[in-house]
């Protein structure tokens, strides 16, 4: 993955990565699996100095967020293939060194919350993609950086940080 442009301060974030099947609007949280055709992994990037310029400006986030390969994912598994959404370890490590190491059941919404908290404001239609949320440590990679990540038992990621784009 290219270095991003207009950044000087590139972060991860892994996330487990759900995959709605069937769409619907107020979903209740019982309901909720009924929905999920799949999960995966992936590394949400984020431009760190752009977030905070915007957040500072009281302007979206958006520009920080969303470039090209902001967010590489592992293929997907259907969800009868998955051990759990709501326990597993979730890590990230780059160069071999681990940097994020958490359980799923440590984040702070479930899958459930997530899913029915959004179908609350938008409808959730069949191929969306939805990313969960990172445990702690976040932190800036640099070009060559080689980032490893996974949900064990679901998927694993690698990807390597390029030259600038």
């Amino acid at each position: 993955i290219p270095y991003p442009p207009q950044t000087e301060d590139l972060h991860h974030e892994i996330e487990l990565v759900i995959a709605i099947g069937k769409g619907g609007r107020n979903i209740a949280e019982a309901d909720v699996m009924d929905h999920v055709w799949g999960a995966s992994v992936g590394i949400d990037l984020t431009r760190r100095d752009l977030q905070a310029e915007a957040k500072k400006a009281g302007r979206p986030w958006d520009w920080g967020k969303a470039f090209d390969n902001s967010a590489p994912i592992a293929a997907l598994k259907p969800i009868a293939d998955v051990p759990s959404v709501e326990q597993g370890r979730i890590w990230l490590a780059v160069n071999g060194e681990v940097r994020q190491d958490a359980d799923l059941a440590d984040l702070i919404w479930s899958v459930r919350e997530h899913v029915a908290i959004l179908s609350q404001s938008m409808a959730l239609a069949p191929g969306d993609i939805i990313m969960t949320g990172t445990p702690a440590g976040v932190a800036a990679l640099v070009e060559g950086d080689v980032v490893t990540g996974g949900v064990d038992g679901i998927a694993t990621l690698e990807v390597t940080i390029g030259p600038r784009a």
